[in-house]
């Protein structure tokens, strides 16, 4: 199982349930598709394996980068390609829309995570499911995914 999370917005309070319902489903790891905004937020996700990208309002890249390497993350990056149980994935914030469609449309991947715009997403689109998981911030109810990859099913699910 895969957690999917985006655009947390220094909303402490959602990000540690999220972190608590990941660990409950016992998430094999999670992507963050950015917008985690400061630092500091980062240590909320601390006892999870994680993956993460940038989102346009991060903005201390720097501070974010070395408390990835701090806490044991992965490193953090602007978009990434990872594998997870024979498929491939695609991460990107999605703040220039063309690049997300471009990634999208090449058929290049089985998945393809994103965010930037707080709405859920779940569309096939050839080959490749697109996935958003909403947002911890501005619009509610507050979503997050979970992606079982080797049965391609994901499940929305609402933090409260």
């Amino acid at each position: 199982m895969l957690g999917i999370i985006s655009d947390t917005h220094e909303n402490e309070e959602a990000i540690r349930k999220a972190v608590a319902i990941f660990k409950e489903k016992n998430v094999e790891f999670a992507v963050h598709c950015g917008d985690i905004i400061s630092p500091p937020m980062l240590e909320h996700f601390q006892g999870l394996k994680m993956k993460f990208v940038f989102g346009n309002n991060d903005g201390e890249k720097h501070g974010l980068i070395a408390k990835c390497r701090e806490f044991g993350f992965d490193e953090i990056k602007e978009e990434l390609e990872f594998d997870c149980k024979g498929k491939k994935f695609y991460a990107y914030h999605g703040t220039k829309r063309e690049k997300l469609e471009k990634e999208v449309k090449s058929n290049k991947y089985d998945y393809v995570l994103t965010g930037h715009t707080h709405i859920k997403r779940d569309e096939k689109i050839g080959k490749t499911r697109v996935i958003n998981p909403g947002a911890l911030f501005r619009i509610y109810p507050y979503t997050i995914a979970l992606l079982d990859a080797e049965n391609d099913r994901l499940e929305f699910t609402i933090v409260k």
